[in-house]
């Protein structure tokens, strides 16, 4: 029997899977409009590479950025480009960026995709198949968008000898992943033995959440139609937020990543079985990622999980699932503990979209009372934090202690949150914390640059300065000597007298 370690904290939640797990999978309709920002993650930004009024094919680059860390936008369908404007992005602060706008003109005629048989990519480099990751545009479907060629690309200073497959799906409401396990099990499977092949490594754990019975029972059907050596499936225990990655990982070896170090760093890679899966199909079948499972449920009459289009309106979505609900008044993209509010539902879904969640009003949490120091924050922090410490510092804008107490190892996960009895906001005191520090971390780099520049300008007169002087004196001494050596006649002087000279 595989052997589990403890994780620290955590807690017990109500999943409300089943609301949207019990339907089948279904493909989301085309739909009229594709929208894609140019915005990607980290605020790095995407050069359209196509032009108003162009016709695109399903699959092909529409904007570009530089460097491995901006993979390609693809286009999901055929259609015209009818605008690159400014359009709200899928943030919980609305603002607007660049965006493609597509009309899809429904014939969905795509360009040819180019992959290699099935096993066949064995015989292709590591740094091959990374190469056509990052061309098909793949990046992190866990939500976390990191791009996914770098993060198996661990470098030859680490050594990784174990892939982990993240398949536990913690927080309440959300089953994406549940339902892919279910329907391309062979897919995710696949993409585990291209990663291995990447990492070169022989031992893959495939962690799944112990209440998803019908994933396991796909996953292990998949497993004995096929050579699958080397990947094992492990059920984990049903506590939020196991899902979290460093979690997962000290779960499943008992070893722990550093607070400032990358799982690379104890010999782990860790990915999202919605990631991998993707791999397998740009790899075996040239597909780029133009497509994701997306949970729409909570508040609508029809609760399910979608096939759906990168760059499809929300809106589309919930019309697809029969509408709202007539006591809805929020909608969330991701789950209720770390997912954001959304100001309408007239946005696209993007590659880390994997849930969209309509929700009543906002439960009363009830009246907030001063910290009692209990300690319930600290037991349930599953990073191993003291959330009252950092609440203290953070309350009274005293950063430099709240960073010694770890405040950047904090994952916002909300545990702290649902078990406090003083019902005090703290991860809303943290993520304010992170923002004035990483304001502030910006206004210092400001500060340097213009300090640095302006050294660099005053050195540069500086030496100008000197230049003109060693000019002048270079000047004055070519001069000596031409009027010292003249004859006295031509100067029309009597003497040779150096002042006179001069």
């Amino acid at each position: 029997m595989f052997r589990l370690w403890s994780c620290n904290g955590g807690v017990h939640l109500d999943t409300h899977k089943e609301e949207s797990s019990q339907a089948p999978l279904r493909t989301a309709r085309l739909p009229r409009e594709l929208v894609y920002p140019l915005q990607t993650r980290g605020g790095l930004n995407a050069e359209p590479v196509v032009a108003v009024g162009e016709r695109v094919l399903k699959g092909q680059v529409i904007a570009r950025g530089e460097g491995p860390m901006n993979p390609p936008l693809h286009a999901a369908t055929s259609g015209v480009v009818r605008s690159i404007e400014a359009r709200p992005l899928l943030h919980p602060s609305g603002l607007a960026d660049l965006c493609i706008v597509i009309d899809a003109d429904g014939q969905d005629e795509a360009v040819p995709f180019e992959g290699v048989a099935d096993y066949d990519y064995a015989q292709l480099g590591p740094e091959e198949l990374r190469a056509r990751i990052h061309e098909a545009g793949i990046v992190g479907l866990g939500g976390a968008a990191f791009p996914a060629s770098i993060k198996v690309n661990p470098g030859e200073r680490r050594k990784v000898d174990t892939l982990i497959l993240n398949g536990a799906e913690c927080e309440p409401y959300i089953s994406c992943d549940d339902s892919l396990l279910r329907n391309f099990p062979e897919q995710v499977l696949g993409g585990a033995r291209i990663l291995m092949r990447i990492l070169q490594v022989e031992r893959c754990l495939l962690g799944i959440e112990s209440d998803m019975p019908q994933a396991i029972a796909a996953l292990e059907q998949a497993m004995g139609q096929g050579d699958h050596g080397g990947i094992e499936i492990v059920p984990v225990p049903v506590i939020y937020p196991t899902g979290g990655e460093k979690q997962l990982i000290k779960v499943l070896t008992g070893r722990e990543v550093p607070a400032d170090g990358i799982p690379a760093d104890v010999g782990v890679i860790c990915q999202n079985v919605g990631t991998t899966a993707a791999i397998y199909k740009a790899i075996v079948f040239g597909e780029p990622l133009i497509s994701r499972i997306v949970t729409v449920t909570g508040l609508v009459r029809q609760p399910q999980n979608l096939l759906v289009r990168i760059g499809t309106p929300i809106a589309d979505l919930i019309e697809q699932c029969g509408g709202y609900a007539p006591t809805v008044q929020r909608l969330i993209l991701g789950g209720p503990m770390m997912g954001f509010s959304l100001p309408s539902d007239d946005l696209p879904i993007v590659k880390s979209a994997n849930c969209i969640l309509a929700l009543g009003p906002q439960e009363p949490i009830g009246q907030i009372m001063p910290c009692i120091r209990c300690g319930e924050c600290a037991s349930a922090c599953p990073v191993g934090l003291l959330p009252q410490q950092l609440y203290w510092y953070a309350r009274a804008d005293n950063l430099e202690r709240a960073v010694d107490y770890r405040l950047g190892d904090c994952i916002e996960c909300g545990c702290c949150d649902y078990v406090c009895p003083s019902h005090i906001p703290l991860v809303q005191y943290f993520r304010a914390a992170k923002s004035t520090i990483a304001a502030k971390e910006r206004e210092r780099h400001k500060a340097d640059h213009a300090r640095i520049r302006f050294e660099a300008r005053q050195a540069r007169k500086e030496r100008e300065k000197l230049e003109r002087a060693e000019s002048a004196r270079r000047k004055k001494e070519a001069l000596s000597k031409v009027m010292g050596t003249q004859p006295a006649k031509e100067k029309g002087q009597t003497s040779a007298d150096p002042e006179q000279t001069a």
